[in-house]
């Protein structure tokens, strides 16, 4: 076998050479152990290994005493010793043989331990890596009252026994693959055979595969890069920390990215009725549920125009507002210096600024400060004449209303789209807001998830779609209409 590698090719099967040349390689690499052994019959050989990712206890019982009380057949080819070894020596069970130098350290990183023995042409890679990694705990972006709350950890192989412990058939397919030309950030492909579309599986695979970085943190590094829009504000992929929500997804069709080193995992396609659907939907009673969905569609849209109705209604259209109620907004506003619209705003920025330090600031603190200081900075805004009262409770309501979503992806989008909203309301009253809305449709109705439209089943309609996204579906239902289609295609109908 030939060595690939043209600054090795000098030194096949010298060990000293080897060694050699692996030390100019992990150059100031400190944490990376060579330890040197004999065999009984004066075989040496070398173990390479990272010393942080891979489990030392092990490395001197499994491999190292083992292969320092035996010896190597005298007779045979090389072939034959190794496999001698590998099943009367090693009691290891994930062993590969790797010629390649480059690939051969590069699995080093991975916390695999490379084999090294003198006039051997290649390397012995065994897996025995051992780091630590965070236990599984409810995921605290997507907390439910009534559901399982184990969620995604950074560990990579965690969180795929996580989704075959919910799916355990051979029809759920799992394929590798590495990105990251410095980092090698480990990335799994899963579907359900026969439920997922094969187009759909393929476009995955390139687009992942076109991700062309160096490092690879997390997975919205990748979410950045294979979106259909990627000028787009909205979410055309649903990041979540869940198993289950995972697991109902690839269910339905859908493909999940798992990436190594975050706990959250891409789903795609998705659309925006999906993200305003909570994991504990599907455990609740569906009337409940239903009244549920409905009220987070309302809070969502209220989210969004809340503001720009009031600052549209008191600037253009004061006709439009009961007198008392426009008598109390004006005299709640006599006193403030500025524009409805600079209140608002002014307000706004001073919410979504208490919002961000509470979640970047300790916990403890956090939660204090947002709170305290949201009531303490509304108060004394009020009592010093800079913004109204009605203009408080309009915020505040706004506020409540963002906290509903529960893909946080996508109630960031609508925080953000609030602010422009306003400002067209401020300049052309309640036909600005029109404007903006219909423009805001029109993207959506050209946006894409995965070839899938944005707003579908909505658009284009489909009347069979919608049973899942006004109302909760009971699961009686559903058992009754795949008795139906049993019966249709000829199955069993009992």
């Amino acid at each position: 076998m030939e060595l690939h590698d043209s600054s090795m090719n000098s030194t096949i099967g010298n060990l000293s050479a080897n060694e050699a040349s692996l030390r100019s390689m992990f150059l100031h690499c400190d944490d990376v152990v060579f330890k040197k052994f004999s065999l009984q019959n004066a075989q040496e050989g070398l173990l390479v290994y990272t010393e942080s990712l891979a489990d030392e206890k092990r490395i001197v019982s499994d491999i190292l005493k083992p292969l320092q009380g035996c010896s190597l057949p005298s007779s045979g080819n090389w072939d034959e010793k190794i496999t001698w070894l590998l099943y009367q020596v090693l009691p290891v069970d994930n062993i590969s043989i790797q010629i390649l130098m480059e690939e051969a350290v590069d699995s080093v990183f991975n916390g695999n331990i490379m084999l090294l023995l003198d006039g051997f042409v290649g390397a012995l890679l065994i897996s025995m890596s051992s780091y630590e990694t965070r236990s599984i705990e409810e995921p605290a972006t997507e907390p439910v009252i009534r559901g399982p709350r184990d969620g995604f950890t950074e560990h990579l192989q965690t969180n795929i026994s996580l989704i075959r412990r919910r799916l355990r058939t051979s029809q759920l397919k799992c394929e590798a693959m590495q990105i990251g030309s410095l980092s090698r950030t480990q990335v799994m492909i899963m579907y359900i055979d026969q439920i997922a579309s094969p187009v759909l599986i393929e476009e995955v695979k390139r687009r992942v595969q076109q991700v062309k970085l160096k490092i690879v943190l997390e997975s919205g590094y990748i979410e950045e890069l294979i979106a259909d829009n990627r000028l787009s504000i909205f979410p055309q992929v649903l990041p979540t920390e869940r198993p289950d929500r995972t697991v109902a997804g690839l269910a339905s069709g859908r493909v999940a990215i798992l990436v190594d080193n975050t706990p959250f995992v891409l789903i795609a396609p998705t659309t925006p009725f999906e993200m305003l659907q909570a994991a504990e939907d599907y455990s609740q009673q569906y009337l409940v549920a239903s009244v549920m969905r409905w009220l987070r569609m309302w809070l969502s849209f209220s989210a969004l125009v809340f503001p720009s109705l009031y600052i549209a209604l008191t600037t253009m259209h004061q006709e439009m507002l009961p007198t008392s109620l426009l008598l109390s907004i004006a005299s709640s506003r006599e006193a403030v210096p500025f524009p409805a619209i600079v209140e608002a705003f002014l307000m706004e920025l001073a919410f979504e600024a208490l919002r961000e330090a509470g979640i970047r600031l300790p916990r403890p603190v956090g939660q204090a400060v947002s709170i305290v200081g949201a009531l303490v900075i509304g108060q004394a805004a009020v009592q010093a004449g800079l913004v109204s009262a009605s203009l408080v409770i309009v915020v505040s309501f706004t506020g409540i209303a963002s906290f509903i979503f529960p893909s946080y992806s996508q109630g960031l989008s609508i925080r953000m789209l609030r602010f422009p909203l306003m400002i067209f309301a401020g300049a052309l009253g309640l036909y600005g807001i029109l404007l903006a809305l219909l423009a805001l449709l029109i993207h959506l109705l050209k946006l894409q998830s995965f070839g899938v439209p944005y707003l579908s089943p909505t658009s284009p309609l489909h009347v069979k779609g919608l049973k899942d996204v006004l109302f909760r579906v009971p699961w009686w239902s559903r058992y009754k209409d795949n008795k139906l289609s049993e019966a249709k295609k000829g199955g069993p109908a009992s």
